[in-house]
């Protein structure tokens, strides 16, 4: 049987998500088959050889703690440990970076920019978001006019247009293969989620973004927003560790993904 070290942050507050009833829920699960250590992803570095296979987790935001995730990450592809997800994706594994190369190459993504010289390119929207490069749960994210953009101190961060869309919707992948969609039917209450209606068009549009980003394996989530003209644009490629809101889902659809999950886990 293998061992699995499982990195959580038990105690780490989310905005509209409870983190640890989630990777409890996973836990309880997967130690039918595996054996479970569970770990805090700022002491995992001692502890590395422990383990066949080290699952990050709901680990909160890791600009908290940067430098030490840092030298996680190192110490992984030094030794050669098996990862879940693999620290090999182009997304917000490497922090925001990716989002103006997308919008560059054309890809249906929300403009983003970051060089004020560019402004031009979002063509001239009411407001501006402003978001760090490295961010996370929308720490650091403010929505400026133009008077303010023009005055703040953009150092690390990107903009982007503040655009009115229906609604955000999230396509979740396991091993690039998809497994569900849920959507958050109020826009003002983004974790408000519940099953989503998916069609062909919606799920050819997420899997343009896996396919770019080519994790070799992992759970990554496709975060998109539903335009007025029904087009959609991606508001973010999580490929690091995506909450799962398995909640939502009916036991049914919980069995399936965990079942394909640990079917996954002992594969590798």
């Amino acid at each position: 049987m293998k061992t699995i070290l499982y990195l959580t942050d038990l105690y780490y507050q989310a905005k509209g998500r409870v983190y640890y009833q989630e990777d409890l829920f996973i836990v309880s699960k997967l130690k039918e088959h595996f054996n479970i250590l569970i770990g805090n992803p700022q002491q995992v570095n001692a502890y590395l050889n422990c383990a066949d296979i080290i699952i990050f987790r709901n680990t909160g935001p890791v600009a908290a703690y940067e430098t030490y995730f840092n030298e996680f990450v190192g110490l992984v592809r030094e030794k050669n440990i098996l990862t879940f997800n693999s620290f090999d994706g182009k997304a917000d594994q490497q922090g925001k970076h990716y989002l103006p190369e997308l919008t560059a190459r054309g890809l249906p993504v929300i403009k983003t920019i970051d060089k004020l010289e560019h402004l031009d390119l979002l063509e001239n929207p009411e407001k501006y978001i402003v978001k760090t490069l490295n961010g996370a749960d929308s720490i650091g994210m403010e929505i400026l006019s133009e008077q303010e953009l023009r005055k703040a101190d953009l150092t690390d961060r990107l903009i982007q247009p503040f655009i009115d869309f229906e609604y955000e919707l999230s396509f979740y992948y396991l091993n690039n293969d998809f497994q569900y969609a849920l959507y958050a039917p109020d826009k003002a209450k983004r974790w408000e989620l519940t099953r989503y209606d998916f069609t062909e068009e919606d799920i050819a549009f997420a899997d343009q973004f896996i396919k770019w980003n080519g994790l070799t394996r992992g759970i990554t989530r496709v975060d998109a927003c539903r335009c007025k003209d029904g087009s959609l644009q991606l508001v973010e490629l999580e490929d690091l560790n995506p909450y799962l809101s398995l909640d939502v889902l009916s036991p049914e659809s919980q069995e399936q993904f965990i079942n394909n999950w640990i079917d996954v886990l002992k594969s590798v």
